[in-house]
């Protein structure tokens, strides 16, 4: 089905009549703050920003030059609207809210990347200990963010070692295996004191709250004590605690005097990119971080306070303090300053700065009274330096981002013009690979995929039905699909490829050749990938008549001529597999008296699948006014299909 393009003049119009719409509204912004939100042709919104003058941000997506990313966004843009607020603050919580009510494709990742695990200690009678990704009101203590469900759940089980709290979500009958380990006290079957709850409790609050030293300190005090009292199956036991808190908490080396909980947050950006840092330190001790990357399209200070706003948004688990980075124009005035940082823990005498003047001080003040924890940017002292270093890991973080990505694309280019080379052609940046696909004949098709530089470019993928060509007659076939692309390749003007890959050896090589060659006077290179006897890349032929081109099988060639194969071997497989099922439905319903193609998709519809309706009563065919006669006749029908098959 190799669909053609089409008319793009409806669309262009639309686009027309939708710009002069927007310019019209353009002139009528107000030079006010406030919020923005974005539509596509459907009127869906796809993006929400907030603006300190919405005249001046809004104009800017519709004049001056934009990045990839932002083009992207622009190009969708077919209406707006605006709220306007009194302050720069309404219009951050109002971002925030219109967000999480809108779920715009353009904000998801800001809204999204806040489901980090949490531990969980229940409010119930009989508390639990659990991981959640889910922060709700509901009166339990939390604990967290963890960076990973792995930190989150060997910390769980460390802390289900240590303090016997219940185990299952419904009390059971009897005493179950955690009792017999010593990691339940069975409230099922024995009472247990709400003081000695309220005892663990405070114990797990203070070791999850960086206590975890102290926990360690009482445990090697019960240790040396059971050992003195010749107890050494309990003395093992008390090692064997203190090892799995070794194992599992990380060795703290940053700390500060003042035994605080903080969240310290910093960003960086760079190619339409932003990463944002979390470092979480409790009672003074960093013991996480966690990592954000992804395409941002306003102001990058903006964005990233959209960050924030999203991440504590119905978050009850909050720190004492939450450290900022100051917008980009205050920093650099800081730094023109020369302030002096000291060291971790030896804080200025004006490390708590004030709030900030303006509408940054409007913010920080704003996020203060929401979240009801203090909110700092800091400008000098071990808080300042902490900050930095949340953005220098952002800086880190996504310069390798970015040499990931540069690296794997070196690659690729290399891989695609080392092929070139070897099979002698001046470049293999496009290349166009075929397969296909039957079962003795049955349900022939074919299928095309595209590498450009290396990488698949699967939007530029084909599926086509054989339309010629009777029984399993892989040369045919061939013939065939490389006649429809190309004929439309050249009646299209469509590009053509560097290089061209067929599934299979000489035979597929001269058939293809022979359709572009003498048919359609087409002079691009083909060869053929032959396979060994384990259905294994083992040879790359190319050239009338094909001639072997050796290739060592550690090569980056050989590499991506076995992606090529592999990739265009799964997408030929996958529509036959398809194009397969749907025959084998509609045979099977067609071949029935009384059942016609409506009745056939309106049973396909309603029951979802073949194997439902055969599953169904003659009653559940009165729901699509089917009577009682001819839902025995198609229940018999399927049935004893299904009975012949097993036989």
């Amino acid at each position: 089905m190799d669909t053609p393009g089409q008319s793009l003049s409806a669309p262009f119009a639309d686009r027309k009549q939708a710009m002069e719409n927007i310019r019209r509204k353009l002139a009528l912004l107000p030079e006010k703050p406030g919020c923005y939100l974005m539509k596509n042709g459907e009127g869906k919104v796809i993006y929400v920003g907030k603006a300190k003058v919405l005249k001046n941000r809004v104009r800017s997506y519709f004049s001056g030059s934009h990045n990839a990313k932002t083009q992207h966004l622009v190009a969708e843009i077919r209406d707006f609207e605006y709220i306007v607020t009194s302050s720069n603050t309404e219009a951050l919580i109002l971002e925030c809210n219109l967000i999480k009510e809108y779920h715009p494709r353009y904000n998801v990742l800001l809204k999204d990347d806040k489901s980090f695990p949490y531990l969980k200690i229940t409010h119930e009678p009989h508390p639990r200990l659990e991981v959640t990704r889910k922060v709700v009101k509901d009166k339990g203590k939390y604990f967290g963010p963890y960076p990973n469900a792995y930190a989150a759940q060997e910390t769980k089980k460390l802390l289900d070692k240590l303090y016997p709290l219940r185990k299952c979500r419904t009390l059971p009958d009897k005493v179950c295996l955690y009792y017999h380990l010593g990691q339940c006290l069975a409230p099922c079957e024995f009472p247990v004191k709400p003081s000695e709850y309220e005892r663990m409790i405070a114990e797990i609050t203070r070791f999850l709250n960086g206590g975890h030293m102290d926990i360690k300190r009482e445990l090697q005090r019960k240790m040396e004590q059971a050992a003195e009292e010749l107890a050494f199956e309990r003395a093992k036991e008390y090692r064997d605690q203190i090892a799995a808190i070794e194992a599992t908490m990380e060795k703290q080396t940053v700390t500060m005097a003042d035994a605080k909980d903080r969240d310290i947050f910093g960003y960086a950006v760079d190619k339409g990119w932003m990463c944002v840092q979390i470092l979480y330190m409790r009672q003074g001790k960093m013991i996480q971080r966690h990592v954000s990357l992804f395409p941002y399209y306003g102001e990058p200070y903006d964005d990233f306070l959209t960050f924030v706003t999203q991440y504590y948004s119905d978050n009850p688990a909050l720190p004492r303090e939450v450290l900022l980075p100051a917008p980009p124009e205050e920093a650099a005035a800081g730094h023109a300053d020369g302030v002096h940082a000291d060291a971790f823990g030896e804080a200025d005498e004006d490390d708590e700065p004030e709030a900030g003047n303006g509408e940054n001080g409007d913010i920080v003040a704003s996020l203060r009274s929401w979240l009801r924890v203090k909110v700092i940017m800091p400008k000098r002292g071990s808080k300042r330096k902490l900050v930095s270093m949340a953005c220098d890991n952002a800086r880190v973080a996504l310069e390798e981002k970015f040499r990931l990505i540069e690296r794997d694309e070196e690659r690729s280019v290399k891989a695609a013009q080392g092929l070139a080379d070897r099979i002698g052609i001046p470049s293999a940046r496009r290349i166009e690979a075929f397969d296909n696909s039957n079962i003795q004949g049955a349900s022939p098709v074919s299928a095309m995929v595209v590498f450009t530089d290396g990488k698949p470019d699967k939007k530029e993928y084909r599926k086509y039905n054989i339309r010629t060509v009777k029984g399993p007659d892989d040369y045919e076939t061939m013939r065939e699909v490389i006649r429809r692309r190309y004929e439309r390749v050249l009646k299209e003007g469509l590009p053509l490829p560097d290089l061209i890959v067929v599934d299979g050896g000489k035979g597929q090589i001269a058939a293809a050749l022979d359709v572009l060659v003498h048919e359609l006077g087409l002079d691009i290179p083909v060869c053929g990938l032959a396979k060994d006897e384990k259905h294994r890349t083992a040879q790359l032929l190319v050239g009338d008549p094909p001639q072997e081109v050796p290739l060592p099988r550690d090569c980056q060639e050989f590499y991506l001529l076995q992606r090529i194969q592999d990739e265009v071997h799964r997408f030929a497989v996958t529509f036959h597999r398809e194009k397969r099922a749907k025959s084998m439905v509609a045979s099977a319903l067609d071949a029935i008296p009384g059942v016609g193609e409506k009745r056939r998709k309106l049973l396909l519809k309603h029951f979802g699948s073949l194997k439902a309706i055969r599953e169904a009563s003659v009653e559940d065919f009165r729901a699509v006014s089917i009577g009682e006669k001819l839902a025995s006749r198609i229940l018999e029908a399927l049935n004893g299909e299904r009975g012949e098959e097993n036989s």
